[in-house]
C-alpha cells in the first residue's frame, strides 16, 4: 500500500481545520484519526459553472482540502477539464455555427463530442451550469480549463488533486489512449510518486491497473451499486470487489449509497474498507439533493463523518467544511 495522498494531505496541514476557540474532544473514526478532507467535486460548482478554474478558486476560499478535475482528451490529444465527453450540458457549443457540422450521435446520443475538437477550438466554448435550480448568471462567461491549468492552480495555492480519467476505453477505442499522456504530466510535475499531492481516480479498474504498473502515484477505486448493472442483484454489491480493489488501488471512491442504506443505517462499508488499509472518499454531498429518507444536507453530513469517511465529494464545499469544524469542537 502506499504512502496515500489523503495522510500527505494531512502531514502538510492541506487538511487542517480552523482552530476553534474551545478545542473539542471529538473522535475522528478515519484512518488517520484526523478530520476528513472536503474534496471540491468539479470546484464548487453549487455556485459557479463545474469545472472551472472559477469554480476551483472559489472552493479553495471556501476551505476545501482538494479539487476534483474531471480529465477528457480533445482530439489533439490534451487534457481539458469536463464531467463528459459530450459537450452541450456543459458548454455552449450549440451557440457556435460554425461547429454545426461536429453534431453527431454516438450510443444513441445526438451531440457535439470533446475528442471532436481540437484544444483551440474548444477554447472558443464557454462553459455553462449543468443542474437545474443552480444559478445561471455565470453561464457564457467562463473558459474550459486544460489539466495542466488546474494544476497550477492549486499548486499556487497549496492544495492537493483529484483528477478522475473519464471513460479511458471510449477514449481507446476512438484512437486516444489517455495513459500516456496522464503519465507524461505527472512525471514532468513530480507528481508520479506516492508522496505526490495528488490522486488519480477512475472507474474502470483496468485503466487503474495498467497506471499501476507506470506510476506510484495513489490511485482510487471508483465504485456504485453492481444493481445498476444488474437488477436482480443486492443494492449493497459494489461495481468492483473491495478485496480485489486492494491489488492495484490505495483507496476507494463508493457512491453514498453503498455506506448507507435508505433507512440512514451504517452498511459496514467502511468498516470494511479500512480493515483493508483503504480510506474511503464518498460521492457525492449536495445542499439542494436530498437523501432517500429525508435527511437535510448537515445530517447526512454527519452522519458521515461519524462513520470514518476519510473524505467526502461535494458540490458545496463551504457546507461540508462548515459541518466538520463545527463537530471537531464538540
Amino acid at each position: 500500500m502506499r504512502y496515500s495522498i489523503w495522510a500527505l494531505a494531512i502531514s502538510a496541514g492541506l487538511a487542517a481545520c480552523a482552530a476553534p476557540d474551545t478545542p473539542g474532544t471529538h473522535v475522528w473514526q478515519t484512518l488517520s484519526g484526523e478530520p476528513p478532507l472536503v474534496i471540491a467535486h468539479r470546484g464548487a460548482n453549487g455556485e459557479l459553472p463545474e469545472h472551472t478554474i472559477e469554480a476551483y478558486t472559489l472552493a479553495i476560499e471556501q476551505g476545501a482540502d482538494i479539487i476534483e478535475p474531471d480529465l477528457v482528451l480533445t482530439s489533439d490529444g490534451v487534457f481539458v477539464v469536463r464531467h463528459d465527453r459530450y459537450l452541450a450540458d456543459s458548454t455552449d457549443v450549440a451557440d457556435h455555427p460554425e461547429f454545426a457540422d461536429r453534431r453527431r450521435v454516438e450510443g444513441g446520443r445526438d451531440d457535439w463530442w470533446v475528442d471532436d475538437f481540437t484544444l483551440a477550438e474548444i477554447r472558443t466554448l464557454r462553459a455553462r451550469q449543468v443542474r437545474p435550480g443552480r444559478p445561471t448568471e455565470f453561464d457564457g462567461l467562463y473558459l474550459i480549463p486544460t489539466f495542466e491549468e488546474v494544476l497550477d492552480l492549486a499548486a499556487a495555492h497549496g492544495v492537493a488533486t483529484e483528477p478522475e480519467v473519464k471513460s479511458p476505453s471510449q477514449f481507446i477505442a476512438a484512437g486516444l489512449d489517455p495513459l500516456p499522456e496522464l503519465v507524461r504530466i505527472l512525471r514532468l510535475r513530480g507528481l508520479d510518486t506516492a508522496d505526490a499531492s495528488i490522486a488519480v481516480q477512475c472507474f474502470e479498474p483496468d485503466f487503474l491497473a495498467r497506471l499501476n504498473g507506470e506510476i506510484d502515484t495513489p490511485l482510487l477505486m471508483l465504485v456504485f451499486q453492481m444493481q445498476e448493472l444488474e437488477p436482480d442483484l443486492d443494492p449493497l454489491i459494489p461495481t468492483v470487489a473491495l478485496e480485489d480493489m486492494i491489488a492495484f488501488a490505495d483507496g476507494v471512491g463508493p457512491y453514498k449509497a453503498l455506506l448507507v442504506d435508505g433507512e440512514g443505517n451504517d452498511t459496514g462499508f467502511i468498516a470494511r474498507a479500512h480493515a483493508l488499509g483503504l480510506p474511503v472518499h464518498p460521492w457525492t454531498f449536495r445542499d439542494d439533493d436530498p437523501v432517500g429518507d429525508g435527511a437535510d444536507i448537515e445530517t447526512e453530513l454527519r452522519r458521515i463523518y461519524d462513520l470514518g469517511a476519510d473524505a467526502v465529494f461535494t458540490d458545496f464545499p463551504a457546507t461540508a467544511v462548515r459541518v466538520r469544524d463545527a463537530m471537531a469542537t464538540e
